[in-house]
């Protein structure tokens, strides 16, 4: 299919041929007819792209702060490699489209193939000829609306969530600064709602329009066109000012909030629907005690994954207007003639000629504020996107053919397939994979359509695709990576053995013993126990070369493990405990099975107990040599200490490693220290090994008894908080 996609590296704009999304349950996959160009937040996101580095730094400083702190955890070459596989990829473009359902997913239920729907959404309603939209961000659109209209209905809630924040009541007044696509849209709402509506623009035809559309009266914000529009607004509101303003401009400007003190009466309320300048002048809106608030995006429920992704909605008695229902409010407006949308489409452009129309559009050759993008038709009989029934790069209950386990040495190099290719795998597994002559990145499948194309552009995967059945099923395959949400590890690793291929999966490797003991059945079932799971610290140089000089002394050992683990960002995944499992349980193998390899031996106890901070751990392990080690495991340490610091005690000797930066040995009067020019935590050499067991046919790099023992400690550390006593392993 066809999609709009952007370089925010170099700002390259493209219309690139990509897979199309499979239908995951929850939602429905659409075929676009129209798609709306944001002339605001699309055209500011181009134009961002296109600034040098630096410039896009004075643009995000908040990112620039996150990236300092990445620097001082984990250095600067693999800061480096996550930043620039961030920015050097394809992001999409777009978010408000109408189009026809071609597939429901489960739980869909309520929509059916062929209705016509609205659909919203940054991940879900792209410039593409397929998305795939959770139910959340999709609406019926009403009969007799034309599809090009219903288009509008995101950025049509948008404005709506604004004008609601101003609980605007008939017959007050309302001006609204910046008369743009969200501008114009406001002042239609409130013309709707009975309000007397003023606005401020820069662009004469953009007043104009407005006023068609009701607006009293529109001026330029220069000090003659306020001063019009001021003696307007006093007329109309009996010399007491605007009831609200709402600030629906972007750009550095300071003159929107300064205006809006101006025009607002005592205690009106100030609006920020758009990107502006908000350096308020502090005398001007405390001798009016001016009520400032924030429209954010469509309505309650947006950012909220539970609402977006799981469909879980807010009961209307405590939240009557969801981003969902305004979507709904939005296409009944235009069904019942109560919003005029038509005269605000200035142009279509076919999807093909994407990056002519941003062109023009960033130019300002083209009048108007209401653009589209629109789709090619499809016949009938070609409507519907084949896949299967639980497609989608992490879908469960794929049908897979069991072989026997292969195990023997390849003809040639590897030839490798992965489910996903996120962030980590972009940038800590694949860069390595490229440059390995003994390995052949072969298939990729991932959810999104733009991630497989992204990782084909720049790894040369040879297929691509959105259907991780077609790795399954690929016997031109020799090993089968395992790189979703931690979620669908356990699942698809039992898949991937069934079909007798070696298979790497990145921890965890189960988030349940009932996981486990399914994997082991499954080993058991097909005789292929050729599995690898990511515990690449036990491969790092530095920590191999500390194992070695601090030798063997004789006696059991104390071990530490301090990791400054960090806050999480509040959007990430990570945090969906219910689904995904705890923080450590995601990343605390790591942890456990560098104690394991160093000691040569497997946990057999755990104790744990929760420390201060939401997700901190104190973990004790017990081994089965008589060695001890405890993993602290904290979130609420400063950003720039280090993230991981182990010491080893045994035989009169002592080690540390400190960050991968450095490590050091007592064994003497003086240690012996040696340091890193990089963070090396091992990920090549780990690859390498595994890469080198599957193409000469040999034994895993990690037994398989380990990797088992080692998740079973990981999963026993939440059951030991859960219950407040050691847990067996």
């Amino acid at each position: 299919m066809k999609q709009v996609a952007q370089n925010y590296k170099s700002g390259e704009l493209a219309v690139l041929d990509v897979p199309a999304p499979g239908c995951q349950p929850g939602g429905v996959l659409v075929r676009s007819l129209y798609s709306l160009i944001s002339t605001g937040t699309e055209l500011m996101k181009v134009g961002e792209a296109k600034l040098s580095l630096v410039g896009k730094a004075k643009a995000r400083p908040d990112q620039v702060k996150k990236v300092l702190d990445t620097v001082a955890q984990q250095g600067l070459k693999s800061t480096y490699q996550k930043v620039m596989n961030k920015l050097d990829s394809y992001t999409p473009l777009g978010y408000s489209l109408c189009g026809v359902v071609v597939e429901v997913g489960a739980g869909a239920e309520e929509f059916s193939v062929g209705q016509l729907v609205a659909a919203a959404g940054s991940e879900f309603a792209l410039h593409a000829e397929y998305n795939w939209v959770p139910i959340n961000l999709c609406v019926p659109v009403p009969d007799g609306v034309p599809a090009e209209q219903a288009a509008f209905s995101t950025v049509g809630a948008i404005a709506m969530q604004g004008v609601r924040q101003a609980e605007v009541q008939l017959g007050e007044t309302a001006v609204v600064i910046g008369l743009g696509l969200v501008g114009q849209l406001c002042v239609r709402l409130l013309v709707a709602a009975g309000v007397r509506v003023f606005g401020i623009d820069t662009v004469e035809d953009r007043c104009r329009m407005a006023e068609k559309a009701g607006a009293l009266a529109c001026s330029s914000p220069d000090e003659a066109g306020v001063a019009s529009l001021e003696r307007s607004l006093l007329e109309a509101s009996n010399g007491l000012g605007a009831d609200h303003i709402l600030l629906a401009a972007g750009g550095t400007s300071n003159g929107p909030v300064e205006t809006a003190a101006r025009l607002a009466r005592d205690r009106a309320r100030v609006v920020d629907i758009g990107k502006t300048k908000l350096d308020l002048p502090w005398n001007a809106y405390y001798d009016k005690e001016l009520d400032v608030r924030f429209s954010r995006s469509y309505g309650p429920g947006r950012y909220d994954d539970r609402y977006e992704l799981q469909g879980i909605d807010y009961p209307a008695g405590y939240v009557r207007w969801t981003e969902r229902r305004n979507l709904e409010c939005f296409v009944d407006l235009i069904a019942r003639e109560q919003i005029d949308i038509q005269s605000l489409i200035a142009g279509t452009f076919p999807i093909a000629d994407a990056t002519d129309a941003y062109a023009k559009l960033s130019s300002g050759s083209l009048p108007g504020v209401g653009f589209l993008f629109e789709y090619p038709e499809v016949a009938t009989d070609e409507a519907a996107v084949t896949t299967s029934p639980t497609s989608g790069a992490a879908a469960s209950g794929i049908a897979t053919k069991r072989r026997e386990p292969a195990g023997g040495p390849t003809s040639g190099a590897a030839r490798l397939g992965f489910i996903g290719a996120g962030n980590y795998a972009s940038s800590m597994l694949l860069p390595h994979l490229q440059t390995n002559d003994n390995a052949t990145l072969a298939r990729v499948a991932t959810n999104k359509s733009l991630s497989a194309a992204n990782a084909q552009k720049k790894f040369g995967f040879e297929q691509i695709s959105t259907d991780a059945n077609e790795v399954l099923t690929d016997d031109s395959l020799d090993a089968i990576f395992v790189v979703t949400r931690h979620s669908s590890h356990a699942d698809l690793t039992c898949k991937a053995l069934e079909t007798g291929k070696a298979v790497f999966v990145e921890k965890p490797l189960a988030l349940t013993y009932d996981e486990v003991d399914q994997i082991v059945a499954t080993v058991e079932a097909t005789g292929n126990d050729r599995l690898m799971v990511g515990f690449n610290r036990r491969f790092s140089p530095l920590l191999t070369d500390l194992k070695t000089r601090f030798g063997d002394p004789g006696g059991n050992y104390s071990l530490r493990y301090l990791v400054n683990a960090g806050k999480l960002d509040p959007s990430s995944w990570y945090l969906d405990q219910g689904k995904e499992g705890s923080r450590f349980a995601g990343e605390g193998g790591h942890f456990i099975d560098t104690l394991a390899w160093w000691l040569d031996s497997t946990p057999t106890e755990v104790y744990a107990v929760p420390g201060p901070d939401h997700g901190d751990v104190v973990i004790t392990l017990r081994f089965a040599n008589g060695s001890v080690g405890s993993i602290n495991y904290v979130a609420g340490g400063n950003t720039r200490f280090p993230k991981e610091t182990l010491d080893i005690t045994g035989g009169g000797r002592n080690a540390r490693l400190d960050n991968f930066a450095s490590a050091s040995v007592w064994t003497g009067r003086k240690p012996s220290t040696k340091k890193a020019r990089g963070t090396d935590k091992g990920q090549r050499a780990e690859l390498e090994a595994f890469v080198q067991a599957v193409k000469n046919g040999t034994k895993m790099p990690i037994s398989f008894d380990s990797l088992i023992a080692t998740t079973r400690a990981t999963i026993a550390v939440d059951r030991s908080m859960a219950s407040g006593a050691p847990e067996k392993v």
